[in-house]
């Protein structure tokens, strides 16, 4: 059985890769400049063309685009939008983003586009490890989400292939029982809640169930060591974090067995990372908003899509051999937020929560202002009353969070055991009730 499924690209040296991007580049704006009536007018504006392409470094001559110019341009002029670049009939599959951060945008694909895409879904599932004698549940939403697709990169690879959707949980832990699949993908908040209800239902997923490798996405915790921690404890299980986009496709990227931040698609996206402040380029391992280009995408090319996602980027090859880049996500630029000088990451929030006994796991986090100074109250449960006093888990969690974020929570509120919504999707942890606009 083969390490890599597709090794030649997988393993291709840096300065190739960077070769074939920059081919790859230069094609991409030409299509786009020619196609999409936005890029044609985006471009002119900038005094710039696809012929000032002569290295790779020159994309940082070409505009930014974001979630608004999607937003502001889908509809107009035609159903699918100035940024689309091929007429309707080419476009055979879109799916739409939640909308959690405004109105949903529509994603669209070409036949070749729909089927690269899953070319990369089953190269990811095959470096997490699955193989044609694996049996797979799809657990993701269906309805217009692009993860839903998916599922069929696991099917070209060969892996017999449950399509689950969003299920009752219920349904979902007899279908666990009676076809004993050995390989799940969902979120890491409900790999986490289905695992405890297992338990609640005499089911041990570690003995009586087959999972062996849970793939995650959508939130940050497949990539924060305290949540996949807590996850394959209680499965026994090998947890994998797949990170996706709806402007783009499904997965992106994804972690290799050496579980060092994620392996991104380097043949189909060009990664930046700027500066918070400024929009200026920054060097590879240092933290900034993380920005993409596709390379090879022809329904809609994004070219430098802010993606609003914070995290840094490492170019050095990966113990497992591969040599794309890898992906380090620490959480959303919206979600970031800064108190007394220090940023605080969501992230690191869920990594203090995630790694004691003394609480569930289970949390949200409030973020308000007082005095003109913003700051965050905690809310977890006591995952054992009858061992630590409501106050006694309160101050620990108040220590934990101030050694490793620098300022701790204005209040630590605890709950009993359940009192918290368990998600069975995406969980809503920030709850931001400023109403004072604080710059990053």
């Amino acid at each position: 059985m083969k390490k890599y499924w597709n090794e030649a690209i997988e393993t291709l040296p840096r300065a190739e890769l960077e070769a074939l991007q920059l081919q790859s580049l230069r094609e991409e704006l030409r299509f786009a400049y020619e196609n999409a009536p936005y890029y044609k007018r985006s471009f002119d504006e900038a005094g710039v063309s696809p012929e000032d392409l002569k290295t790779l470094q020159d994309i940082q001559k070409f505009p930014f685009i974001d979630k608004k110019t999607q937003r502001d341009t889908q509809g107009v002029g035609s159903f699918l939008g100035e940024l689309c670049a091929v007429p309707e009939e080419r476009v055979i599959f879109v799916s739409t983003s939640s909308g959690s951060t405004g109105v949903p945008t529509m994603s669209p694909f070409t036949q070749q586009d729909f089927d690269e895409w899953q070319d990369v879904e089953s190269r990811w599932f095959w470096q997490a490890g699955m193989r044609p004698h694996d049996r797979y549940v799809h657990a993701l939403n269906f309805s217009l989400y692009v993860g839903g697709p998916d599922v069929i990169g696991a099917q070209n690879l060969g892996a017999l292939c449950i399509w689950g959707g969003t299920l009752p949980s219920e349904r979902l832990i007899f279908i666990l029982k009676t076809y004993q699949p050995t390989c799940i993908w969902t979120s890491p908040s409900y790999a986490w809640y289905l695992g405890e209800t297992c338990k609640k239902s005499g089911v041990d997923p570690k003995t009586d169930l087959s999972i062996r490798r849970i793939f995650v996405a959508g939130e940050m915790g497949g990539s924060i060591q305290a949540t996949r921690d807590a996850i394959e404890s209680l499965w026994g299980a090998e947890v994998f974090d797949f990170y996706g986009l709806s402007d783009i496709f499904g997965a992106c990227a994804a972690q290799c067995e050496v579980h060092d931040g994620l392996h991104i698609a380097e043949d189909h996206i060009l990664v930046e990372t700027i500066d918070l402040n400024t929009g200026e380029v920054i060097a590879p391992g240092q933290r900034g908003e993380l920005v993409y280009t596709t390379l090879r995408k022809k329904a809609r090319p994004l070219i430098r899509f802010r993606t609003g996602d914070i995290g840094f980027v490492t170019v050095e090859p990966c113990a497992c051999g591969r040599t794309h880049a890898r992906i380090h996500v620490d959480g959303r630029k919206d979600d970031m937020f800064i108190v007394s000088a220090v940023n605080v990451y969501p992230s690191d929030i869920e990594y203090v929560i995630r790694g004691l006994t003394e609480v569930t796991g289970e949390y949200t986090v409030r973020i308000t202002e007082k005095n003109f100074t913003c700051q965050y109250e905690v809310t977890v449960e006591n995952a054992d009353a009858a061992r630590h006093t409501d106050e006694q888990v309160a101050a620990r969690v108040s220590e934990a969070l101030k050694a490793r974020i620098g300022v701790k929570p204005a209040n630590v509120v605890v709950l009993p055991d359940g009192t918290l919504e368990r998600s069975t999707h995406k969980a809503k942890r920030i709850i931001d009730e400023r109403k004072l606009e604080y710059n990053i």
